[in-house]
């Protein structure tokens, strides 16, 4: 079995506030079909859980294997189904990059593993257990082309539109979201009003885009820029920004 694990870019990024230790986001989430890695299921005997790939985490801190555990306390007898196969990722999507990496690699093994296992989760279910492993994941087990997304992460709307070719651009920058979202409380903190947020809500990605600068777009693009000066050197031509970064982005068929 294998499925393809596509990456997103953030159409807008606006901080609404805060809850508990977790800002509040209203955003536009987009799938960039040309970017995806692949994962693969493989009938392999092994004495444990195994997964392959080229990661920059040691396996217990990757998501797949936080998914894993998951399921596995939720239905016990996976624990000896998993040791019939190797779970195997090749990586093309940039770790650090504000792709989705990592939260689309968890939602796409969730959805193939309640499909081989026939485990007949809906995809609220499967919401249920994305949001305990990450902000971004529920988005990626709805596997919409694009979608409004609020909360932290977890309220996600599908929105419709004319699907994007998407061309994105990262830079060999590293950016650490915990210290770009701490420089934006320091620094660059505002908070944009529900009201802003639903016009956002309402507008196509592509007039959005047309009507928003790169620092409008998305409030995390100027802290980031402060704390990785090189960013601003390596944009290029891509005028977007997405998530946290590293990654710009620009769309061909606007």
């Amino acid at each position: 079995m294998q499925k393809k694990s596509y990456a997103k870019v953030n159409i807008f990024l606006k901080i609404t506030g805060k809850r508990d230790n977790y800002h509040l986001l209203a955003s536009r989430f987009v799938r960039v079909h040309s970017l995806f890695d692949l994962i693969s299921f493989i009938k392999e005997e092994n004495k444990d859980f195994t997964l392959k790939g080229t990661f920059a985490c040691e396996t217990k801190k990757n998501t797949i294997y936080k998914a894993y555990i998951l399921l596995q306390d939720k239905f016990p007898h996976l624990e000896k189904e998993f040791k019939k196969i190797t779970v195997k990722v090749e990586k093309n999507i940039p770790e650090f990059a504000g792709l989705g990496g990592g939260s689309s690699n968890a939602a796409t093994f969730l959805l193939m593993c309640n499909e081989y296992f026939k485990l007949d989760l809906s995809k609220d279910d499967l919401c249920d257990l994305a949001q305990k492993i990450g902000a971004d994941v529920p988005f990626f087990v709805y596997e919409y082309d694009s979608a409004n997304v609020s909360g932290i992460g977890e309220i996600v709307e599908k929105f419709d539109e004319k699907k994007l070719d998407i061309e994105t651009f990262t830079p060999k920058v590293k950016c650490e979201t915990p210290a770009i979202f701490k420089i934006f409380s320091e620094k660059f903190f505002h908070l944009t009003s529900k009201e802003d947020s639903d016009r956002l809500f309402k507008m196509k990605s592509l007039d959005i885009l047309k009507e928003l600068n790169i620092k409008e777009a998305n409030d995390l693009y100027s802290p980031a820029a402060y704390l990785y000066k090189e960013l601003e050197n390596n944009k290029k031509d891509f005028c977007h920004f997405s998530g946290s970064g590293s990654t710009f982005f620009k769309v061909n068929n606007g």
